[in-house]
């Protein structure tokens, strides 16, 4: 079901614009070249300006290793959660064709990116990252006199309530979801050239 932005949007310009697949990722640490992994990974698609809930993507991964007490404090996942969890080996192919056809959106999306670039290195065979929007950097374009756009911040200026389990994936999607719709409404934004400009293609470097 989707959320009740639905009916306010199914009528918007967004029609336009072509699928998107909003995204997050869990994470043992910070680095993924320091060899932190992901633990979870959640996405959902929005289309044509409707945040789809019932098109999601919601996976535990077994990083097969221990998740430090620092990431347990955030994310609230533990090392039995993930015990019988497939690894990222499994579950980055069958997220890569759930978001097929679709243009990624993260908040701090280079933060995601850098992880989804090393573990694609696990997976057999190649694997190309699809285009990524930055929810981050369009509230940098749209606020510019504003110092913080972290999602709790970015949230509370556009109104969006905090889910009491923040920190895991599929809350933390809904909620960047939310605010890319905001925000393309607040900009007066027209087409995914213009978000493009605004949004930030990001590219990374493996």
């Amino acid at each position: 079901m989707a959320l009740g932005l639905q009916d306010r949007y199914s009528q918007s310009p967004m029609s336009t614009f072509p699928t998107f697949t909003v995204f997050d990722t869990e994470t043992t640490g910070l680095d993924p070249r320091k060899g932190d992994k992901i633990i979870e990974i959640a996405g959902l698609k929005i289309v044509d300006g409707v945040i789809r809930e019932d098109l999601n993507f919601v996976k535990l991964v077994n990083p097969e290793r221990t998740i430090p007490w620092e990431a347990k404090q955030v994310n609230k996942i533990s090392d039995e959660d993930v015990a019988t969890a497939s690894t990222i080996d499994h579950i980055l192919p069958e997220f890569f064709e759930f978001a097929k056809d679709t243009i990624l959106v993260a908040h701090n999306a280079n933060f995601d990116l850098g992880f989804l670039e090393i573990e694609k290195e696990h997976c057999w065979g190649y694997m190309e990252v699809p285009e990524c929007l930055c929810t981050m950097r369009l509230s940098q374009t749209l606020y510019p006199s504003e110092f913080r756009h972290n999602l709790d911040a970015v949230s509370a200026r556009l109104g969006i309530s905090m889910p009491q389990d923040r920190h895991r994936a599929l809350p933390d999607v809904i909620m960047t979801a939310t605010a890319l719709l905001k925000m393309i409404e607040a900009g007066k934004i027209s087409n995914i050239d213009q978000l493009r400009r605004m949004a930030g293609k990001q590219k990374m470097v493996a």
